[in-house]
């Protein structure tokens, strides 16, 4: 049996539980439940708000939900999950969940991280201007402190890696300053550590900019190419992706 030539990797959003900084700004208890459970039909026969299935409104507090999570994405083809990470200057949020996968070892599930460096608005909630925790990049010893913090994930047995280098998301590239420095002192730092190197990837929708200048090894999207857009790939398949 020949391997597949693409793996299918989840991103997995880590807000379906409460933290005391969305307490503080949108109520007591509120989660992404509280958005998805207010949706409303927009035409006959529209199907909202979404009932969850399986798990129900499960808090990600709870290890056996991140177990059956894991077995869920294993029966139906997926390899391994993409947590998003937050970090925001030292500051961290939403951590709760992934810590717990990497300090109890359970779900024995692969996984990776994205860095998801957005300035935190109340855009979803028709308040555009209001800034809730703004993403900045202080310096290099900031960025020394967040692979430090990442270093423990990196050299996790269940880390996904390419060619023997973890692999790791960067949200918003375009919004990191000087990257390619950014990313050459990441891979000197973990090469230091005893890793072979990083393998970065790109999350960017489009065909008008390069990752590759800026030194990232590949791009992935979240979105769906337009009909009216041609796309056009640069990356080489990933192989020895494991």
């Amino acid at each position: 049996m020949t391997a597949p030539l693409a793996r299918t990797i989840a991103f997995y959003l880590p807000q379906f539980h409460p933290i005391p900084e969305n307490d503080a700004w949108w109520g007591n208890g509120f989660t992404e439940w509280t958005n998805t459970a207010k949706a409303r039909p927009l035409y006959r026969g529209h199907y909202q708000p979404h009932v969850p299935a399986d798990l129900g409104f499960y808090d990600l507090r709870v290890p056996e939900i991140r177990n059956a999570q894991a077995q869920l994405a294993r029966e139906h083809g997926i390899e391994a999950f993409c947590y998003y990470h937050y970090w925001f200057a030292g500051k961290r949020v939403l951590e709760r969940p992934f810590d717990e996968v990497l300090t109890s070892g359970q779900p024995d599930f692969p996984f990776c991280l994205c860095w998801a460096n957005q300035t935190w608005t109340g855009i979803w909630h028709g308040a555009p201007d209001r800034i809730l925790i703004e993403q900045t990049y202080p310096g290099m010893e900031d960025h020394r402190r967040h692979f430090e913090t990442l270093l423990p994930a990196f050299s996790d047995r269940r880390y996904l890696t390419v060619d023997g280098k973890p692999l790791f998301v960067i949200y918003n590239p375009r919004k990191l300053p000087d990257s390619r420095r950014v990313i050459d002192f990441w891979r000197e730092l973990a090469v230091k550590s005893g890793l072979p190197g990083l393998f970065m990837v790109a999350e960017y929708y489009g065909t008008t900019w390069d990752p590759r200048a800026a030194g990232y090894d590949a791009v992935v999207t979240v979105r769906l190419p337009s009909p009216r857009r041609e796309w056009v790939p640069w990356s080489e398949p990933l192989e020895k992706l494991k």
